[in-house]
């Protein structure tokens, strides 16, 4: 007689966590990744590595939905990857926990970043205004979270204190959209799971302007992101996105030279 399996609370190292970037494609991922029958997903953000970390890793473990043990847990927060004391704080947990961090080009992340806030402010500054402290002077504003969060190389140094880049996959944002199930694909192949999201999970929504899940099993309907994605970004003057191109620069090089991978950005 066959002996049922029983759900369970996840073990630390059957987890995984998609540390960053906000506006970078981590919901996409999230939602993509979560069809695998291997993988269990936290829907919510919880925020424990940065503004909950006090109620204590029972209350955390207490959020992650029940698994087998063949599954894995994945959870999705990315300002991680900004906060200086969540590498320690998840190393702390389990230093096998694997991380997955989901990469945009700067610019566009600072605009699509600037774009959602003023959906919700519309009376913020321009974008122009609170990027540069000093525009004739090309003196970027680096205090400013939407233009921070971009200088991907300064944050990952934190990350490389803790964690080998073996246990840290780079997910790119624009290959999410132009090639879903390639990305996936190797993202599958970082999780250690067999590959079943495949090209046939995915359809182009020319509407949204990115890939949409075809329908899954358990519902008749495709599955799209929700309404705040694949917004239209605020037009920003030419020679802005140019002086940020070139703020960035230096920090993408060191990114690419430090992962192992040209993102293109350039």
């Amino acid at each position: 007689m066959a002996t049922a399996q029983i759900l369970q609370l996840p073990k630390e190292e059957h987890a995984a966590i998609v540390v960053g970037v906000k506006k970078g494609g981590t919901r996409a991922v999230l939602e993509f990744i979560r069809v695998h029958p291997d993988v269990r997903a936290l829907g919510t953000e919880p925020h424990f590595f940065d503004r909950n970390y006090d109620r204590g890793l029972e209350w955390y473990r207490s959020l992650m939905p029940r698994t087998l043990d063949s599954q894995i847990t994945v959870e999705k927060t990315p300002s991680y990857f900004v906060t200086k004391e969540a590498p320690r704080r998840i190393f702390n947990m389990s230093r096998d926990t694997k991380l997955i961090v989901v990469v945009r080009n700067p610019v566009t992340r600072a605009i699509s970043d600037y774009t959602q806030t003023l959906s919700k402010k519309p009376d913020i500054p321009t974008f122009e205004g609170l990027s540069f402290r000093n525009r004739s002077l090309g003196l970027v504003d680096t205090s400013w979270n939407a233009i921070r969060i971009g200088m991907y190389a300064v944050h990952l140094e934190t990350w490389l204190q803790y964690f080998p880049l073996s246990q840290i996959h780079f997910v790119s944002g624009e290959k999410l959209i132009t090639d879903p199930a390639g990305e996936m694909g190797k993202v599958q192949d970082f999780l250690g799971i067999k590959r079943v999201i495949t090209d046939k999970h995915f359809y182009f929504n020319k509407t949204k302007g990115f890939p949409c899940l075809k329908k899954s099993e358990s519902s008749s309907l495709p599955r799209c992101l929700g309404k705040s994605k694949g917004r239209t970004h605020v037009q920003i003057d030419p020679e802005v996105i140019e002086q940020l191109r070139d703020f960035y620069r230096p920090y993408n090089i060191k990114f690419y030279e430090t992962v192992g991978q040209d993102f293109r950005w350039e």
